[in-house]
């Protein structure tokens, strides 16, 4: 799971940058290129983490099982989504600042990387307090 998190992050960072510079990426170019297999990856790492999330909760141990899996279900629904967003931004001839800001702002991507962040803290091991 950590890989396709680090994987969205990536993208929705390139994807920033991107859309910040104003640059569109005309088709064929070796910019929308880069553009492309950012997203396509992004894509990948969304078809995969379902596998990811059952097999957190087994290797972790994460009880109870049912509250994690409960949560681990919305997770999906909101990894297809924001999946089916970057399907249809792929699809696009050109790649422009405007089009990769609004998939940028789009709820169903932001709300996957909230979940994806709610996570990592979860599983963050936990400092012991300090003696004084």
């Amino acid at each position: 799971m950590i890989s396709q998190t680090d994987t969205l992050e990536e993208c929705y960072e390139y994807m920033l940058s991107f859309a910040a510079r104003g640059l569109s990426a005309e088709p064929g170019s070796q910019r929308d290129g880069e553009v492309r297999g950012y997203l396509s990856r992004a894509v990948d790492a969304l078809r995969s983490l379902g596998p990811a999330c059952a097999d957190l909760i087994t290797e972790a141990g994460l009880q109870p099982a049912a509250t994690y899996k409960a949560f681990f279900d919305v997770l999906m629904d909101d990894a297809n989504r924001a999946a089916t967003a970057i399907d249809i931004v792929l699809v696009q001839a050109i790649m422009t600042p405007q089009l990769l800001d609004n998939l940028n702002a789009c709820m169903h991507l932001r709300a996957l990387l909230t979940d994806l962040f709610l996570v990592t803290e979860i599983l963050k091991p936990h400092e012991s307090p300090v003696t004084q």
